[in-house]
């Protein structure tokens, strides 16, 4: 999210009111930030896609969600902004599945264009909310708490059913997914991987929480929490140490979708696959993150001198 949002306590405490049904989220956005416009991007639909196996793109032009599909239920990881659940329904019925057949709801950020219609589709499926322990208080306060952009809600609160840690294996029927703790641009951020096996192979696909920094952060000057330069440093060790093959991640344009995908051509499991793909884009995330630690240093050093 190319944004800052940067703005008094004291200022928007009145804004934050009781989740509701009738309350727009995107009204609230507007009222807080009238700065703030909307990227177009996140306002597209997109059909949805194959990724692999049983691993389809149900989102929108730029802000991804994922459907992992099995006989027992699935699991859908994240939403967009307020509003996408009508898209998501609509592309998840287009791959002959059912909205109401998810069972598990997951999130790979707590940022409200990533988890604004989580709410609605747990009340209207009676699907579960998973989190990471970090993200809980986020998602159950609608983003208040959000220690970088914080202190009004941005998305409709959700009650979190389960507690999620890193290394732990989400079973539903057939699928077996692992998450990977990845904090940083959140607190909670976290990975998804899962093994794939088509035509005779395995593919070790991850859908990846990618460790970009949104201006405003502070890593050692003022830090946005503590422990946030240890926490990027960790993701983009472990990141770079994991077997990938095939990767996705909250923004497609973060993965090179439009680049990678071509709508007129038949379905292949190795659309994706890009495992240098991966670890370039994870060092180059690492390099940026290098140059505003040392900038910050930097500048506490001068002030010390000083």
């Amino acid at each position: 999210m190319a944004y800052r949002l940067a703005i008094m306590l004291a200022l928007v405490a009145p804004t934050v009111a009781a989740a509701s049904a009738t309350v727009s989220y995107n009204d609230k956005l507007k009222e807080a930030l009238p700065d703030f416009e909307m990227p177009a991007a996140w306002q597209r639909s997109h059909p949805p896609f194959r990724v692999i196996g049983n691993v389809y793109g149900v989102g929108g032009f730029d802000l991804a969600s994922y459907l992992i599909t099995s006989a027992d239920g699935h699991i859908l990881i994240n939403t967009s902004i307020e509003g996408s659940i009508e898209d998501i329904s609509a592309n998840i019925g287009a791959l002959g599945y059912d909205i109401a057949d998810v069972k598990i709801l997951l999130s790979m950020q707590s940022h409200f264009d990533h988890t604004a219609d989580l709410a609605r589709i747990k009340e209207e499926t009676g699907a579960k909310m998973y989190a990471t322990a970090p993200d809980v208080r986020v998602l159950e306060d609608g983003g208040f708490s959000d220690p970088h952009f914080g202190g009004f809600e941005t998305f409709r609160p959700i009650k979190v059913d389960k507690i999620v840690g890193d290394g732990e294996v989400i079973e539903l029927g057939d699928i077996k997914l692992t998450v990977h703790y990845h904090p940083g641009h959140t607190e909670g951020s976290s990975s998804y991987a899962m093994a794939v096996q088509e035509n005779g192979k395995i593919y070790h696909v991850l859908i990846a929480n990618m460790g970009t920094i949104n201006p405003g952060k502070k890593l050692v000057v003022e830090p946005t929490y503590p422990g946030v330069a240890e926490d990027f440093a960790y993701t983009y060790r472990t990141q770079k140490a994991m077997p990938v093959d095939i990767w996705v991640a909250a923004h497609k344009s973060q993965y090179g979708f439009y680049y990678k995908y071509d709508r007129s051509k038949p379905y292949s499991p190795d659309t994706f696959v890009d495992p240098q793909g991966f670890v370039d884009a994870v060092k180059q995330l690492e390099a940026s993150y290098r140059v505003q630690l040392q900038q910050e240093t930097t500048e506490r050093e001068a002030a010390n001198d000083n």
